[in-house]
Formats: structure tokens, C-alpha cells, sequence
């Protein structure tokens, strides 16, 4: 009778499990940030992913974000932000901006990582990138003029790291909802789990826009 009691307990605790996601915990799942930065996706909920090409971790939660992004909810604006908390980290965020100022950055995000993380591309060394652009068919002075250009120097790449230091973002993969949401790779523990507090984050955040 007990043997019985307990599988029925088992099955019972294994349905309940299935049957929904475990509720949100502030601190274990996400972080409030103490200063909300203002949005600029307008009526739609904000993502920003702040991101390293060289982090591995960053490369691990990539594809399932990828999916994610593939059949993202409707009303939500995504965008990513090329951290540079370290000054050798430059060179990654100068080449996402050179390839998105070139027309190029949806096709060649992926292979990006792959060169670093697979190929042994040094994500930190201009040269090497401006090799591993050239191998991709790009006008290899067309890639450095554009890396090099005032808009990224001076902007762009600037305005990644005022980004950084006003979300208070202390490693990558990071990502933040709507302004004020917080939670990374660390906080998730393994890409699905961070997929899924983000969809929880996002459903957060739109239910306190209207109010419900």
C-alpha cells in the first residue's frame, strides 16, 4: 500500500511539474534594476541582448536565441548591444558594427561566433578580423574603412559601453526587458532556462503596461 501511495505521489509531483513553469523569483531569476533606462521601441516591449562574440557562454545560449528570435512573441522589439567591458573586447563590437554598417551582420552573425569559437578566430586582434572578413567575400578595405569609420569609433561603440554602465551590466550574456528586467546566463543556468525567464519577463512586463 505505501509502495502504491508513493508512486501515485510520484506520478502526481511529476504531473503537476509538467503542468506549468515555476513562478518567477526576484534575485534568483532576474534583478529589478534600481535606475529603469528609458525604451526605444515605443509601444512594443524592449530585449536587449548585451553580448561578447567571445564569451562562450554567449555562444552556447546563441542558438536557442536564435530560435527564439525566429518566432519571437508579436509586440517585441529585440536588439543587440556588443558589450566592451574590457577594453580588448573593442575589436568584436568594432566588427558587429562594421558588418551591420555594410549590410551584412544577419547573414555573418552566426558565422562570427563560429569563427572564434570553432575556427580560433582572436576576437581581440583587428588583424585577424579583417582576415576572417576578407575570407567571407568581403572587400577587405571596405571592412576596415568601415571599422575604422568615426561612426563606430566615435558612437557606436561609445555609446555600447555608456549602455553597459548604465544597466550596471557586469558579464555576458546579459539580457534586459523592457528597460528595467534583468537576468543573464548565470542567473538561467542553461540556455532553455534563460529563454524561458525571459518569455516570463516579457509577459511581466507587458501585463504591467495594461495594467492586468
Amino acid at each position: 500500500m505505501r509502495s502504491l501511495l508513493a508512486v501515485m505521489i510520484l506520478i502526481g509531483g511529476m504531473g503537476l511539474a509538467g503542468s506549468g513553469q515555476a513562478e518567477l523569483v526576484e534575485g534568483r531569476d532576474y534583478v529589478l534594476l534600481s535606475h529603469p533606462q528609458p525604451i526605444e521601441s515605443g509601444s512594443d516591449v524592449e530585449v536587449l541582448e548585451f553580448f561578447w562574440y567571445g564569451c562562450g557562454s554567449c555562444y552556447a545560449l546563441h542558438p536557442q536565441l536564435s530560435a527564439w528570435l525566429a518566432g519571437a512573441p508579436k509586440g517585441v522589439s529585440f536588439r543587440y548591444v556588443p558589450a566592451v567591458l574590457r577594453p580588448n573586447w573593442a575589436p568584436a563590437a568594432k566588427a558587429f558594427y562594421a558588418l551591420e554598417a555594410l549590410g551584412v551582420r544577419s547573414a555573418l552573425h552566426d558565422k562570427v561566433y563560429d569563427a572564434i569559437h570553432i575556427g580560433k578566430v582572436d576576437s581581440t586582434s583587428d588583424a585577424a578580423l579583417f582576415d576572417w572578413a576578407a575570407r567571407q567575400g568581403i572587400d577587405r578595405n571596405k571592412f576596415i574603412e568601415a571599422y575604422n569609420s568615426f561612426s563606430v569609433q566615435a558612437q557606436q561603440v561609445p555609446r555600447s559601453e555608456r549602455m553597459a554602465a548604465k544597466y550596471g551590466i557586469s558579464g555576458v550574456p546579459t539580457l534586459v526587458v523592457d528597460g528595467k528586467y534583468m537576468t543573464s546566463g548565470r542567473m538561467g543556468s542553461t540556455p532553455a532556462n534563460t529563454i524561458r525567464i525571459l518569455n516570463e519577463l516579457i509577459d511581466k512586463a507587458r501585463r504591467e503596461r495594461t495594467g492586468k
